[in-house]
């Protein structure tokens, strides 16, 4: 991906872009017609935002024009900037999960439902259709780890089992109370949410709070805000160039084989997510939570205006539960993210 604060003299549009999908999860494409740049390629179906227009208002007024159907329900998603060899396209991708009619190519294009988590059927595909294609296969629930001791470790692992057992697949443990002491204990523990969640079939990542050598028996890393600040060469300081963050996340990737998440409390978090090229971001507090007792959430205005910017799939956290899922999507949220709420 493109940063923002990488971009060059080429023109510059920006493009609403719909995530069109149905109950079994399936997503539309459209293949582009001939006389039009990267003709016969697959992409996500939308177009050019005009002047005065809001992202959905031109998500509604492209899809009535290129499929024939009216938006019922369409929430922002992903807003992403990919380089073409002659333009930058700013994409903002907005799911869309209801509309009335049914699509067809209304410029003589081919349509075709693809299933995201299988080999896609149709090709080639725009490159900047890619990142989504893969960001869609994220789960909406984020579950975190807040077992706290070896004592509490056998009703924690129960409730953890009924959580998997209800449909929760991402999960991340966390534990910095014993990550200082890296001890046996710990170690098991961790081990054994690894054993519930492979047997769920459901994704475990590790916070980088523990030791290094836990990272390759995860399906990922989630990095610390000042560890992927450190990362990634620290934030908005550019003197080394995009080509040196490049390599940064190239070497982190060496590293780490699987996901690569990071927690988000401001603008720079979000913009060391993107140096590292991270899969996903958890942004927040949004709203008072226990873990932040007595300190102020950035509400969802604040989760909404750097959402929007963070170039990547961002959940929501704190406050958070399956009955705010509705409301952190209508904000920007891929998912949500939390410990108590989630766990049941």
């Amino acid at each position: 991906m493109l940063d923002p604060a990488e971009q060059t003299h080429k023109p510059f549009i920006e493009v609403a872009a719909g995530i069109i999908t149905r109950p079994d999860g399936s997503l539309m494409l459209g293949q582009r017609p001939e006389g039009k740049p990267w003709a016969g390629w697959w992409e996500l179906p939308g177009g050019k935002i005009e002047p005065g227009e809001t992202t959905l208002q031109a998500l509604a007024r492209e899809l009535k024009e290129e499929l024939d159907i009216d938006v019922r329900d369409a929430t922002p998603w992903v807003t992403y900037v990919h380089e073409y060899p002659k333009t930058i396209v700013r994409l903002a991708f907005c799911r869309v999960t209801a509309w009335d009619g049914e699509p067809r190519g209304m410029e003589g294009q081919a349509l075709a439902w693809v299933r995201p988590d299988q080999p896609i059927t149709v090709g080639p595909v725009l490159p900047a259709t890619e990142p989504p294609l893969r960001w869609m296969q994220l789960p909406d629930h984020y579950l975190i780890s807040n077992i706290g001791s070896s004592a509490q470790l056998t009703a924690w692992l129960d409730k953890l089992k009924h959580a998997l057992d209800t449909g929760i697949r991402l999960v991340q443990f966390r534990e910095p109370a014993w990550a200082a002491q890296a001890n046996a204990e710990a170690l098991a523990a961790y081990q054994e949410v690894l054993r519930l969640c492979r047997q769920a079939g459901a994704l475990c990542l590790v916070n980088s709070c523990h030791p290094q050598d836990w990272w390759a028996l995860a399906d990922g890393v989630h990095l610390r805000a000042a560890d992927a600040l450190a990362l990634a060469g620290t934030s908005n300081n550019d003197a080394a160039g995009p080509s040196a963050h490049s390599l940064a996340a190239e070497a982190l990737r060496a590293r780490i084989p699987g996901l690569i998440a990071v927690s988000a409390h401001t603008a720079e978090d979000l913009h060391a997510a993107r140096r590292l090229q991270a899969d996903f971001a958890v942004l927040g507090h949004v709203l008072p939570t226990p873990s932040h007792a007595g300190v102020a959430g950035m509400g969802w205005a604040g989760f909404r205006a750097l959402a929007e910017d963070a170039g990547l799939p961002v959940f929501a956290i704190g406050g958070q539960s399956p009955q705010t899922l509705q409301q952190a999507r209508q904000h920007g949220a891929h998912g949500i993210a939390g410990m108590r709420q989630l766990l049941g």
